[in-house]
C-alpha cells in the first residue's frame, strides 16, 4: 500500500503549490482532503480542483459536506466564485 489520506497532505499541499507556480495548466489537488476546509488549503495552494479519496471510505457524505462548507466559506469570505480562490495564498 501507499501513503494515503491526511498523512500525505502536507506533501500534496506543499506538491500543489510547486507546481502550480512553475506551469501555467490546471493542477488538481489531492492527498489527504477530508473537509472543506482541507479544500480550502488547496485551492489557495493553487489547485484549480481537488480530487476527495479516503475521506470517501469513512464518510460517504464527505464530499457533500465539503461542497456546502465550500460555499459557505465562499460567502462569508466575499468570494463570488471559486476560481477567484485559486492561488491566493498570500506569499
Amino acid at each position: 500500500g501507499g501513503l494515503s489520506g491526511p498523512a500525505i497532505k502536507p506533501v500534496a499541499i506543499r506538491m500543489v503549490y510547486q507546481v502550480a507556480k512553475a506551469v501555467k495548466i490546471p493542477v488538481i489537488g489531492i492527498g489527504g482532503i477530508s473537509t472543506w476546509e482541507d479544500a480550502v488549503e488547496f485551492f489557495l495552494a493553487g489547485a484549480s480542483a481537488v480530487q476527495v479519496g479516503t475521506a470517501n471510505f469513512y464518510n460517504p457524505k464527505a464530499v457533500e459536506e465539503i461542497v456546502s462548507g465550500l460555499e459557505e466559506y465562499l460567502k462569508e469570505m466575499g468570494y463570488s466564485h471559486i476560481s477567484e480562490l485559486v492561488g491566493d495564498l498570500k506569499d
